[in-house]
Order: structure tokens, then sequence, then C-alpha cells
């Protein structure tokens, strides 16, 4: 099984989180967002960091376990800007993916961080960084099983989304509780994942920090391996 958290640090504040973090999940992966990635550490716990962004006011940062995984590759990805990226400057970069080495099947994966436009934007413009996100990750490897996880920032009318995940040939999983709880209105699941080739188990929706986001925890498992009991949560079709 892979253990991945996922963590929108809002501006950075919930930083001083990240140790206890990882020593109390027995993590395999750590995608982060938001984070002020120049006083990001090299190593967190058992964790090493793969890459972040350079160009990101609200950065990405992904850290792996050495002991299970070699890095082959990480890379950055710009998608395509809202206006409030062009105004405000948050983000040149929305996606980091590493590409993976399972040294226990001697497997390979790709793993991604990914913060989609805020709300100021239209859902068919987050539509549209997911659809390109998928494909920026599949020139990491064609056929690779992939998981993509961060801020998806589409609290409402997933339905559409996971109709267009699902003509891409991907999966979209929600966590068991709602992980964002700052505004009454747009309280609801904000941070989950998409994936292709592989099985989530679960999705879990962590103690509430600092941060406005609530960190999630993602089960994952190869899809010849056996299955949980208790499946990940899911939309209808």
């Amino acid at each position: 099984m892979l253990r991945v958290i996922s963590y929108n640090l809002r501006e950075d504040h919930a930083s001083g989180e990240l140790t206890a973090l990882v020593r109390g999940n027995d993590l395999d992966v750590l995608c982060l967002q938001e984070a002020d990635t120049d006083k990001l550490p090299a190593e967190l716990g058992n964790l090493h960091m793969a890459d972040s962004t350079k160009r990101n006011r609200l950065g990405l940062a992904l850290y792996y376990n050495r002991e299970r995984f070699t890095a082959l590759s990480t890379q950055t990805f710009a998608l395509k800007k809202s206006m409030h990226d062009r105004v405000m400057r948050p983000a040149h970069e929305r996606l980091i993916g590493t590409r993976l080495t399972d040294l226990r099947d001697d497997r390979d994966l790709i793993v991604a961080s990914f913060h989609a436009a805020p709300l100021t934007a239209l859902n068919s413009l987050r539509r549209e960084q997911i659809r390109a996100a998928h494909e920026q990750l599949r020139t990491m490897g064609e056929g690779i099983p992939e998981l993509m996880v961060g801020d998806y920032n589409y609290p409402l009318f997933q339905n559409r989304l996971n109709r267009t995940v699902k003509e891409s040939g991907y999966e979209l999983s929600l966590s068991d509780r709602r992980t964002y709880t700052r505004y009454k209105f747009f309280r609801g699941h904000f941070d989950f994942a998409t994936s292709m080739g592989l099985r989530i188990d679960s999705v879990e929706t962590l103690k509430r920090g600092v941060s406005d986001h609530l960190p999630i925890l993602i089960r994952a498992s190869w899809l010849d391996a056996a299955p949980l009991e208790t499946p990940a949560a899911s939309l209808p079709a």
C-alpha cells in the first residue's frame, strides 16, 4: 500500500506541523501546496525532498521515502493562467510530478502535487487545468500509474468534473469528510485525488491544524493487490 498526504499550508502558516504529520502517519509521499519553498528542509523525518517549485509565491513541493523509492525524475509544469494568476502572480507553476520506482515491487509510478486556480476563476478553467495536468504527467512515462493529489478548488458541481475526469481515463476520489471549513458557503471537498492505474483504497481527512485546509491521507494500491474492506468515497458517473 502507498500512503500519501496532501496538505495546503495556507501561505506556509502550517509549515510547523509537517514534522509531526510525517512522523505520525508512516508516510511514503508528502505533497504540499502554498509552501514557502525557500524555507522547506531537505528532509522531513524519513522523507526526502524530490523537488519544489522555484518561481511561485505559493509553492509546491514533493517528498518521498528513500527507503522504499528511488526518484527517477521530477518536473514542474505551468498550466493555463486565470485572471487572478495574471494580476496577483501567486503561482507560475501549478503542478509538480515525480516518477518513482517502488523498490519492493520494482514498478514505477508517478505522484504529483497539484494546485488549481482559485475560486475567482471558472470551473471550466479548473477542468482545463486538470486535463492539462494529466497530459503533462503522461509525458513523464506513458502508461505508468499516476496519482495526482492536491487542492483542486472545486467544491461545487463535482459530478461534471467526475464525468470529465472519467472521459480522460482517470478516477476521482473524495475524502470521507470535507476538507475546507473557513467560509460557511464554501465548506466542502476542496482537496482530493485523481488517479489512473492504481486502486484508491481510502481517502481520509485528518485533524485540522492552523491551515484553512485539512490534510488528507490517501491509501492506494496496485490494481492487482488484495482490496481493503472499506473503499474510497467516489462520485456517481
